[in-house]
């Protein structure tokens, strides 16, 4: 299976100034069905990864969903 938390991480590195503050967490779901992913960055990283209206964000969900088949994925982005 393909280590998702890995792939997220190589997908939002390029796109933060602050490469070294940035990491990202798999944690627990109730579901067992869905995968919960954390990206934390500095608040500048947050707000570019987010983009306006959201529409970067939506754009890495939806990379991240077609490389998962079986699990819905939740991608949450957090600042220091």
């Amino acid at each position: 299976m393909i280590d998702l938390e890995k792939v997220l991480l190589n997908l939002v590195k390029p796109m933060v100034e602050d490469q070294d503050s940035l990491s990202v967490k798999q944690m627990e779901s109730l579901n067992e069905k869905e995968l919960l992913l954390y990206v934390y960055a500095k608040s500048e990283d947050v707000a570019r990864l987010i983009g306006r209206q959201g529409m970067m964000a939506n754009a890495i969900r939806q990379m991240l969903k077609v490389a998962s088949v079986d699990k819905k994925i939740t991608i949450k982005f957090e600042s220091y």
